[in-house]
């Protein structure tokens, strides 16, 4: 019985490619996620990142779901070309995280970007009529002027959320909050670099985490990739088009998106 359970063992490989909240989203990686967690042949699970970061509830959501993978089971991040800000989260799910050396990562910090359109509104004869129930109901409108004590709630919302960051990372690194801190200004490092802070575990590539996966499960080297169902514009349009697309797409979503993690 034990040689057919070691010859059906598979080592899940996720892969989070994309901005976090655009082409990375949290309800596809959660079913997915959720079977790896739910299905026993999936013994140890890679999380394969390449990504600058998203919106901050879907990281959040993204590396919980992960982290409860990782009370069952082996799992590695695998950081092949970035790895930050929520990105980063994420990966602090895993037991290890191996990194490329020309990899980047880190980032550690929150961002909230607001398009500021009070004067191209004006310049246009535009105005906006707002019915609210509350002050702080169209906080960070970009149609007008924040005033101080809106600036000072979303700077409240930044800093827990922040605090948060630095406790995931300070707690899945072994790191002293005080030193997360440190190297939380928002900037990247290089691997090597990040190596040395203690952010990565080891420099790699992808076949590495698969073995490192496959030695903490005890279970052969046989990866299985999980991804989200192709939708019908990737099915007509094809690859190249798709990939057009979807990069304008996260382009967009970039400069727009509030209360994200990001570069």
């Amino acid at each position: 019985m034990a040689i057919i359970m070691a010859k059906r063992s598979k080592i899940a490989v996720v892969e989070i490619h994309g901005t976090i909240g655009a082409s990375v989203k949290s309800s596809e990686m959660e079913k997915i996620l959720g079977r790896v967690r739910q299905d026993r042949s999936f013994r140890a699970l890679v999380l394969d990142i390449d990504s600058g970061g998203g919106s901050a509830s879907p990281s959040d959501y993204i590396y919980r779901a992960a982290k409860r993978i990782a009370g069952r089971k082996p799992v590695v991040a695998c950081i092949r070309g970035v790895g930050a800000s929520g990105a980063y989260m994420i990966a602090c799910a895993a037991h290890r995280i191996v990194a490329a050396p020309g990899a980047i990562v880190g980032s550690i910090g929150v961002i909230s970007v607001r398009p500021a359109l009070e004067q191209l509104l004006e310049r246009a004869g535009i105005g906006v009529n707002v019915n609210k129930s509350g002050k702080f109901k169209d906080l960070g409108a970009p149609w007008r002027e924040i005033t101080p004590e809106e600036n000072e709630k979303i700077q409240e919302l930044i800093d827990d959320s922040y605090d948060a960051f630095v406790e995931i990372v300070s707690e899945s690194r072994d790191l002293d909050a005080e030193r997360v801190k440190e190297l939380a200004t928002g900037e990247v490092y290089l691997a090597p670099r990040g190596l040395e802070a203690g952010l990565v575990d080891e420099l790699g590539d992808l076949d590495r985490a698969l073995e490192l996966a496959a030695e903490a499960a005890g279970i052969p080297k046989r990866p299985v990739y999980l991804r989200p169902p192709r939708g019908l514009r990737a099915r007509l349009l094809g690859p190249v088009a798709d990939t057009l697309v979807e990069s304008v797409a996260e382009q967009i979503e970039r400069r727009l998106m509030q209360g994200r993690y990001g570069l």
